[in-house]
């Protein structure tokens, strides 16, 4: 009895690692690298939603592993060998930590979110992005003109607009020189302001008062989206028109917002995933591009403002917070 016990123990022990590794490879793990979760949430959720359409769902046959840089692009080249460390299948990253996955990785897949992959020299086109990152473009830099504009309807008598940047975007300069032009077409004057941590927004805002700017126009980034109740406070407390890119600032008291949707873009991003998961290639995956623009008013903050919207704004408005 003790011999057949014994050999028992011996096959299980043989056979136990193979049967756990096949059961491990068969759990698919994806890194996902990002700048903080709170403000985030909703994305995160929609990206999951992208995956269960695909067939992957979190807990069930696949693993995600989070990193989060906390707002510190410095710990995002760590994070991202972190994941290459441990062989996830596909990263998925925001704009601001896509450089450090594509320097930790030329074979693993990539999904990005990111303002203009073409310019910036992350895919080859948007049609055929070769290499192993693809994902999904939010038209950072082309939506600014709109932006300035839509401002420039709100606080029609100002005839200088700050633009609230921050400097350690890879988009800044590009951005900065969209918006100059179309202050120049509507004839008013730009101020630049550069903020790249949260004291440094604080800052940024100190300084309006001395500008005596009628508007702010918040560049599109993920600091500020991270930051978006800050901005908002201290728009608020300055009693400074601001638009901002994204709805998620609007329905946290922000002014006006024009851009896309960053949860469908987050959908897509868990589709893209998916599909890699699948055994889809990211050189054969066009980057995505939004195809709806949402412009939301914030009726409550125009009244504390003492703001008059144009009815214009709000017949084009796709949704208005009152």
């Amino acid at each position: 009895m003790r011999r057949r016990e014994l050999v028992k123990l011996v096959v299980a022990a043989a056979t136990w690692p193979f049967s756990a590794g096949a059961q491990q490879k068969a759990i698919r793990v994806i890194g996902f690298l990002w700048s903080s979760p709170g403000p985030w949430t909703p994305f995160v959720a929609e990206f999951r939603e992208g995956l269960s359409e695909t067939g992957y769902v979190e807990g069930q046959n696949l693993t995600v592993e989070y990193r989060w840089t906390e707002d510190r692009e410095d710990r995002a080249p760590l994070l991202a060998a972190d994941l290459v460390d441990r062989k996830v299948d596909v990263i998925v990253c925001g704009g601001r930590e896509v450089r450090a996955a594509k320097s930790a990785t030329s074979t693993i897949p990539i999904v990005f979110v990111h303002g203009d992959p073409v310019g910036q020299g992350l895919v080859a086109s948007l049609a055929r992005p070769g290499g192993n990152l693809t994902g999904v473009s939010i038209l950072t830099v082309e939506m600014m003109p709109k932006r300035l504009e839509l401002l420039s309807e709100l606080v029609p008598q100002s005839n200088m607009i700050a633009l609230l940047v921050n400097s350690t975007n890879s988009t800044t300069e590009d951005v900065i020189r969209e918006v100059q032009e179309a202050a120049r077409v509507k004839g008013v004057r730009l101020s630049i302001l550069r903020a790249g941590t949260k004291d440094e927004i604080d800052a940024a805002f100190a300084s309006l008062v001395q500008l005596h700017v009628g508007g702010l126009v918040v560049g599109p980034d993920g600091l500020f989206n991270t930051s978006r109740d800050q901005l908002v406070a201290l728009a608020s407390r300055h009693a400074v028109p601001a638009i901002y890119p994204w709805r998620e600032v609007a329905a946290a008291g922000g002014l006006v917002t024009y851009g896309p949707s960053l949860n469908a873009a987050g959908r897509q991003m868990g589709i893209y995933a998916g599909k890699i998961l699948k055994g889809a290639k990211p050189a054969d995956l066009p980057v995505q591009q939004p195809t709806t623009f949402e412009l939301v008013v914030n009726l409550k903050t125009a009244k504390a403002l003492g703001l008059a919207v144009p009815p214009s704004i709000l017949a084009r408005a796709d949704e208005v917070i009152e």
